[in-house]
């Protein structure tokens, strides 16, 4: 009993002795928070611009830069971002991370079909989508406002599901043009 109590404390006394050895490799990894917005392959970097009063940056009016495009479209009764728009928003969050007074205004849309009701929550789910992916990257929420439109500002108002489709989006508008 005497050994077993001897070799139980020695097996404790070494088990709580400190190496210095291994407290000297051991590191901190820095997780400061980065307010960089993360690029990826193939889209174009955004020179930082500040606007002007209600003057638009030239990359947000060129035809050939991504920053013109300002709209995200949807699957019937969906409101969920596509993979395939994400190098949009991830643009235009970094337009918006290197010019905090920017502003942001998303609109919600949906086609006819639905109540009214139906087509203000829906639009406004589209809307927020966009605002929160947008957040995600970077975005102060204070520089972004989603609001629904339903189905009040058609693009198309012919019966068919190609028009139908041109409804269902969300637009981005920027400080100026709303």
């Amino acid at each position: 009993m005497r050994k077993l109590l001897a070799f139980v404390a020695v097996a404790l006394l070494v088990g709580c002795a400190s190496t210095p050895e291994m407290e000297s490799k051991v590191g901190v990894e820095d997780r400061t928070p980065s307010t960089a917005v993360p690029t990826q392959p193939g889209i174009s970097t955004v020179t930082p611009v500040a606007p002007k009063g209600d003057q638009l940056s030239d990359a947000l009016k060129d035809p050939n830069n991504i920053l013109s495009k300002r709209s995200i479209f949807y699957d019937f009764d969906k409101y969920d971002v596509k993979d395939e728009y994400k190098p949009l928003l991830e643009a235009h969050a970094r337009y918006l991370a290197q010019n905090p007074s920017a502003k942001m205004l998303i609109q919600g849309n949906a086609d006819e079909r639905g109540s009214r009701e139906y087509n203000i929550a829906l639009g406004q789910k589209r809307a927020d989508g966009v605002k929160k992916l947008l957040q995600l990257m970077g975005v102060q929420e204070s520089q972004i406002e989603a609001v629904s439109l339903g189905e009040e500002k058609p693009r198309c108002t012919e019966n068919t599901e190609d028009c139908y489709s041109q409804n269902r989006r969300s637009d981005m508008l920027y400080g100026g043009e709303y």
